[in-house]
């Protein structure tokens, strides 16, 4: 399992709901200015996984970049390479020995799951001795790697790329260890839930992500927000454990880089920026300003 927890920990959030039509928008990137006394942090949307074709990056987000002495990701640089990350995700997602899959969840998710197995051409049975948040994790990868996805060209992973090339600082809002107790954390039902959404909702990825990816490009993260809450009503532990306490607790580490000099860019998934409990509207709440950075005109 090549991927990275910061890449899933909002993945399943954003497995989408169906598609708003309206005009083409300017690709202005999903890149906010947050202003205090002393100097400019920069609040950068990002997708996890992208293909190819995403790229180029809409140039605000190359106007983040050059504007900033350091980068501030979910999770320290260098986490998702971590050799040791596969194995402490496989430890912490497994039943111990005697105790299997199957025991845990209902005969209709099991069957849903067989299902989707027989899809991918790979047997159920492999898959025995995982608990239900690590399988719906692989199904989540499978699915976006399906559609030419991969976290090694997500936003994050080009930016810190680029740090590390450039010499610029960089930090992570949490830890590998925390982000797998997210996962670890959650109680049977909870996990079986989290489950159960992934398989409904992957059917319509392909589509929907597109969708998504506009939205993205456009800074349209209040249609995002909407697509992400649109069952909400259905899993609102999920959404509360991944999103919204998520979100509250990075804002004191925000605001202790806004009583720096320095310029700094964050790079969170773009999921945790909008609605009333989303990290833009809770800076606003503060005090700060906060403003759109629009993209350079092309010539």
């Amino acid at each position: 399992m090549r991927q990275s927890l910061f890449l899933l920990s909002c993945l399943l959030c954003l497995l989408l709901s169906p598609a708003r039509a309206g005009q083409p928008q300017p690709a202005n990137g999903s890149v906010w200015r947050v202003q205090s006394a002393t100097t400019s942090l920069y609040l950068c949307g990002t997708i996890h996984l992208l293909r190819e074709q995403d790229y180029p990056l809409p140039s605000s987000y190359e106007t983040a970049y050059k504007d900033s002495q350091r980068l501030v990701f979910e999770l320290p640089p260098g986490s998702q390479h971590d050799p040791k990350l596969a194995t402490r995700m496989r430890d912490a997602g497994s039943y111990p020995e005697g105790t299997l899959l199957t025991d845990k969840i209902k005969q209709p998710t099991w069957q849903a799951f067989a299902t989707w197995c027989q899809k991918q051409s790979v047997g159920a049975d492999a898959f025995k001795q995982m608990r239900p948040w690590l399988v719906a994790l692989t199904v989540a990868a499978t699915e976006y790697a399906a559609v030419g996805a991969a976290p090694d060209r997500g936003v994050d992973s080009v930016f810190e790329e680029r740090m590390v090339k450039d010499g610029k600082s960089g930090d992570g809002l949490e830890t590998i260890d925390f982000q797998i107790g997210l996962f670890s954390k959650l109680s049977a039902a909870q996990q079986e839930q989290l489950l159960e959404q992934t398989l409904a909702e992957v059917k319509s990825l392909p589509n929907e992500f597109e969708r998504m990816i506009a939205d993205w490009r456009t800074g349209d993260i209040e249609d995002l927000h909407t697509m992400m809450f649109a069952e909400a009503k259905n899993y609102p532990d999920l959404m509360d454990i991944f999103l919204i306490k998520r979100n509250a607790s990075w804002i004191s580490r925000l605001e202790g880089y806004l009583g720096r000099t320095e310029h700094v860019m964050v790079l969170v998934g773009a999921g945790h920026l909008g609605g009333d409990t989303g990290v833009l509207a809770l800076l606003k709440a503060k005090g700060y300003k906060v403003a759109q950075v629009t993209a350079e005109p092309t010539h």
